[in-house]
């Protein structure tokens, strides 16, 4: 498998590389974490402009025609500069699932929207009594007429407080936990009976629990088949976990490097910290910690095509090592930067947290070492 990039993958990682070192700098994100949205328009419309948020759709779409490798280019470069704003939540999570479930018009109409940075959506799959589960879906769709009726509740919806639409997993059919029965509909964040109680999270993005009372919606808003949304929206997860390795990545790549340059400059005893052994036992450890998740990162992001339970299980893995090796490597930062790492003046301490984080968006690392058990014993009885 060759993990070389590309001419335009090259391409597109020099262009998000110069976007965030241009622009995107400590105290720019600072000043966009104090707005009211707790992310920039502004930037947001460059991402549109450079053709960022295309990246996972066809080129008869307007996208760039990507797909795991080309996610995990831009997921790195948004690490390394902790880019708050819904890129994941509108490009990858809804975007994607439209894409994959939504008939020509609706995606002419959205794909579009979203490419163009137009509208900005979010994927309200989760509730709180399903923790990382998926299929547990209380939230029910009952028809009314030619439309639906939608009453729920979803749980940490990713930049659910400022999206223009969501799109909402609700249950047609079944039990909480069946697989069947699940359909995604499209519903405008301003419906009537739809309320939003938006917050932000300690690694500096912002979600929203979000409550559905009798949301009436047409037949259009249906993406899909009744019923049969489960693979579309698994495979939109997958692609959404290896955008978040990816992230994680680059936010440990940056944890490593100021780590490295702080104990080149912080001296003790008349000498830099850096000239201890010991010391430079624990900065190779943390680099060997992150070459472990850019490879299998890079193994996942190249197995979107392959077998269902293969895939599965390489993402599952790459996720449940960004869990253990991304908080060896936010922890050694901050013991190794002392007090100073504990600070949030500190741009370290940011990146700590958001590392910290990703383990526990879409599963942490116990739930995905549980997939891992589950998916090897299926093959072992198979064999």
């Amino acid at each position: 498998m060759d993990f070389k990039l590309n001419d335009e993958q090259r391409m597109l990682e020099e262009t998000v590389g110069r976007l965030v070192r241009d622009t995107y700098t400590f105290d720019a994100r600072n000043k966009i974490l104090e707005s009211d949205q707790g992310f920039s328009t502004d930037m947001w419309n460059q991402f549109a402009e450079l053709g960022l948020l295309g990246v996972p759709f066809s080129e008869e779409a307007g996208g760039f025609n990507g797909g795991g490798p080309e996610l995990m280019v831009v997921a790195e470069g948004f690490g390394r500069g902790l880019v708050v704003e819904p890129y994941l939540a509108t490009v990858v999570l809804a975007g994607t699932l439209i894409d994959k479930l939504g008939n020509d018009a609706q995606k002419e109409q959205w794909v579009a929207a979203i490419i163009g940075g137009e509208t900005r959506f979010a994927l309200a799959a989760y509730e709180p009594q399903g923790r990382y589960d998926h299929t547990v879906v209380g939230t029910s769709a009952k028809k009314d007429g030619d439309g639906y009726v939608l009453s729920g509740e979803k749980a940490v919806v990713l930049h659910g407080d400022s999206a223009d639409q969501l799109v909402v997993i609700a249950r047609t059919a079944g039990n909480a936990g069946d697989r069947d029965g699940l359909s995604a509909f499209i519903v405008p964040a301003d419906a009537d009976g739809v309320t939003r109680k938006g917050y932000a999270t300690i690694d500096g993005l912002r979600a929203a629990e979000i409550t559905l009372s009798n949301v009436k919606v047409d037949g259009d808003a249906l993406l899909g088949e009744e019923g049969q949304a489960i693979d579309a929206l698994e495979a939109t997860l997958d692609l959404a976990l290896i955008t978040l390795c990816a992230e994680a990545s680059g936010a440990m790549e940056v944890a490593c490097d100021q780590t490295l340059d702080y104990i080149k400059e912080r001296q003790q005893f008349g000498v830099p910290i850096g000239k201890f052994q010991a010391l430079q036992h624990r900065m190779v450890e943390m680099r060997m910690e992150l070459e472990k998740v850019r490879s299998i990162t890079m193994l996942a992001a190249c197995s979107l095509d392959a077998p269902a339970d293969l895939r599965k299980k390489r993402i599952s893995a790459a996720k449940a090592q960004v869990g253990k090796s991304g908080r060896k490597v936010a922890e050694e930062a901050i013991q190794l930067f002392g007090g100073m790492g504990m600070m949030e003046e500190t741009p370290v301490s940011h990146y700590a947290k958001r590392i910290v984080m990703i383990d526990h968006w879409f599963g942490d690392r116990e739930y995905h070492l549980g997939v891992l058990e589950t998916l090897i014993d299926v093959d072992d009885h198979a064999a």
